[in-house]
Order: structure tokens, then C-alpha cells, then sequence
């Protein structure tokens, strides 16, 4: 756990934040651009440096998770169950997925070390809407990793709808996971252990605040 956590610090680096803009930038010019730039607030941020947990949450809330596809990473993730739901479980669970998140990458932030990311040359056709960023991620110790940002261009402008970590998918970890209660207990299951997940980490996060 603490070695994916390490590597997730440096996706999150990647993440802050891929602003779509107006003229649709290529997403690999996006990803680089965004992230050079948050950086360096990370670098001048002496709360975020010091582990400000409420206004690292708060910088993942506004700049990391507005950039996903919410909706098909749901429907990636829950594969079969999706669409067997009703209206209000998938809303739930997409609420609750998307927490656990925020969550996530708050806490993977709060790691970053001096990390530097390479940027690989994008491979893809002129007018495709479905790209693969690939990126490495070098540590001041250990091997590099890689990274990879799969990204789909919506009207509004590309969203990454999976990240790869060193060979495993973001989505189909979560899949996995998400099945095996399923099949157990139903849809409902997953939804009530997201959210018992989301605020016994809200405790933690709150239990921290207060002590620093």
C-alpha cells in the first residue's frame, strides 16, 4: 500500500490540473503544460509542503478530479452491475467512487518528494478522440515508473478516464475489487462500503487537522 501510494504522489503531479481549454490543446501538450505549472505552486505552498491535509484535499477537490470522466470511469468500473442499477444507486455510486478519489490522490499529494516526471512523444492519429499519454515518473531513489493517462475528448474538452500505474489500470484494480462485493451482497453493498470507507477516512482527515 505504501508503494502505490508513493506512486500515485507522482500521478498526482500529472493531474493538477488538466485544463481544457478553448481551442481543444493536444493532450499530451495539456498534461505537461498544467503540470509544470502546478508544480510550482506545490513548490511555494508552504502549508501543502508541511501536509496541510484540508488544503491539499481542497486542491485535489478543485484541479485533479473536475479533469475525469465520472460517468465512464462508473460504468467501466462496475462493468456488468452498471447496467443493472437503478437511476439513484448509479448517482450514489457515483458520488461515493468519486470521494474515495478525491481521497486518494489528496493523500498521494501529501507525499510528494521531488519527484520529476518525462514526458514520452504522443502516438496517435490527427483526428483521434481516444489517446494514451505515456509518462515516467523519476524518483530521487528507486526505479523509475511509468505512467500512463488514458484521456477521451468529450464536448468539453479531454477527460482521463483511467490512469495505468506500472502496468496496472486504475479501473480494472477498482473492478475487481468492487466485483468480488457485488456478488456478495449487491450493488447496494458496494455503495455502503464506499461510504463507511469515505468517513472513516473523513475522521482521520479531520482527527489529523486537529493535532496539527
Amino acid at each position: 500500500m505504501k508503494t502505490m501510494m508513493n506512486i500515485l504522489a507522482g500521478a498526482a503531479m500529472l493531474l493538477l490540473p488538466l485544463f481544457a481549454a478553448a481551442d481543444v490543446t493536444p493532450p499530451d501538450v495539456l498534461v505537461k503544460t498544467t503540470a509544470n505549472d502546478v508544480l510550482a505552486i506545490i513548490k511555494s505552498d508552504k502549508d501543502i509542503q508541511a501536509g496541510d491535509m484540508s488544503k491539499i484535499t481542497a486542491l485535489a477537490e478543485a484541479k485533479i478530479l473536475p479533469q475525469f470522466d465520472f460517468n465512464r470511469m462508473s460504468r467501466m468500473v462496475l462493468g456488468k452491475y452498471w447496467a443493472g442499477a437503478t437511476p439513484d444507486q448509479q448517482h450514489q455510486f457515483i458520488a461515493q467512487f468519486r470521494s474515495l478519489l478525491i481521497r486518494t490522490y489528496a493523500s498521494a499529494l501529501s507525499k510528494y518528494r521531488d519527484q520529476t516526471i518525462e514526458y514520452k512523444p504522443l502516438r496517435a492519429d490527427a483526428g483521434a478522440t481516444d489517446v494514451t499519454v505515456k509518462t515516467q515518473i523519476n524518483q530521487p531513489s528507486g526505479q523509475p515508473i511509468p505512467i500512463d493517462y488514458s484521456l477521451i475528448k468529450n464536448p468539453d474538452g479531454w477527460k482521463v478516464y483511467d490512469v495505468v500505474i506500472d502496468g496496472i489500470s486504475l479501473v480494472t484494480n477498482y473492478r475487481g475489487q468492487f466485483a468480488e462485493i457485488a456478488r456478495q451482497g449487491g450493488l447496494d453493498q458496494v455503495i455502503q462500503r464506499l461510504a463507511d470507507k469515505n468517513k472513516q477516512q473523513s475522521t482521520v482527515a479531520a482527527a489529523d487537522g486537529k493535532k496539527s
